[in-house]
C-alpha cells in the first residue's frame, strides 16, 4: 500500500512582495488538486531560510561537478 500525501510546502527563492504575489498564487492555484494558496508571512523565517540555504549550497555543488566534468574530459 501507498503513502498519501495531503499537502506540500513550497518554498519560493526570494521573498516576493505582496502586490507581485498575486500571479505566483494564481498560478499554484491552477495545480491540479490545489484546494488553497495561502502566503506565508512572518514567523517562518528560520525555516525558509535554512531551505533557501540548502538549495544554493546544492547549486553551488552541481555547479562544481559540471566544472570537474569539463576540466577532467578536456
Amino acid at each position: 500500500m501507498t503513502d498519501r500525501h495531503a499537502g506540500y510546502i513550497v518554498t519560493l527563492g526570494s521573498d516576493v512582495r505582496e502586490d507581485d504575489a498575486a500571479e505566483v498564487m494564481t498560478a499554484l492555484r491552477m495545480v491540479k488538486g490545489v484546494a488553497d494558496v495561502q502566503p506565508v508571512s512572518g514567523g517562518h523565517e528560520q525555516s525558509l531560510g535554512a531551505i533557501r540555504e540548502r538549495v544554493r549550497w546544492q547549486e553551488k555543488l552541481l555547479d562544481l561537478m559540471k566544472e570537474m566534468t569539463v576540466y577532467s574530459s578536456g
